[in-house]
């Protein structure tokens, strides 16, 4: 179980986060599950929670080779907080406005990111400058447009929500992106040395910053 008097508030947000991207309540009203390429990452998230739960392993799709590692721990009280910031039973294309503590709102942020985000980089082929992106992915529009509001409002920057429809997929999906230097501005308050995070996106995240900038006036 999950003691909400003596996990850190910080960590905290970024599981719930992580929980609204990349996580799942589970039908029974009692357990959530995380899902992780990175084994490693979910032990940390365990530690952060104070849990004892064992790490196992799940197939997903029509798979039935179980590569992805998977945190599950039932509690019907944390459950139940979920449910009343906004998290639901099959989220993925009904998840609205989560109802979040904005002094913690980096921490929630990052664990968007860490669950359905990317930063991305090119060379641009025009002018052969670095280029970076963050984006969002979800088919969820009600989400989309309300982190968009909230990331644009807290950051002083400007994203564009895209909207895709695949041939395999039934439901269209929107991606949340910002340019590079609003991707600058992002990062360098969600991504700390000792953030809980998942490590491969720090790191991304630290060459992004790392990387000069190629044009100014941003925003003044």
């Amino acid at each position: 179980m999950v003691d909400l008097k003596s996990v850190r508030l910080n960590h905290l947000w970024y599981v719930i986060g992580l929980i609204a991207t990349d996580g799942n309540l589970s039908r029974d009203g009692r357990h959530i599950n995380i899902t992780s390429t990175d084994r490693n990452y979910l032990f940390s998230i365990k530690r952060a929670l104070g849990l004892k739960n064992k790490i196992g392993l799940k197939a997903r799709g029509h798979s039935k080779e179980k590569i992805y590692s998977l945190l599950q721990f039932g509690d019907v009280k944390f459950y139940k907080y979920l449910l009343n910031i906004g998290l639901m039973q099959k989220k993925s294309l009904i998840l609205g406005k989560v109802t979040i503590n904005h002094d913690y709102f980096l921490d929630f942020l990052r664990g968007i990111i860490d669950g359905d985000g990317c930063i991305s980089t090119w060379i641009h082929k025009t002018n052969t400058h670095r280029q970076w992106s963050l984006r969002i992915t979800s088919a969820a529009p009600l989400f989309m447009r309300w982190i968009k509001e909230e990331i644009e409002n807290y950051f002083d920057v400007k994203g564009r929500i895209y909207c895709y429809k695949y041939k395999y997929k039934k439901n269209p999906i929107y991606i949340l992106k910002f340019g590079k230097l609003a991707t600058k501005i992002i990062l360098s308050q969600i991504y700390t040395k000792d953030s809980l995070s998942l490590n491969r996106k720090n790191a991304k995240s630290a060459a992004c910053l790392q990387d000069k900038n190629r044009m100014v006036n941003y925003g003044n």
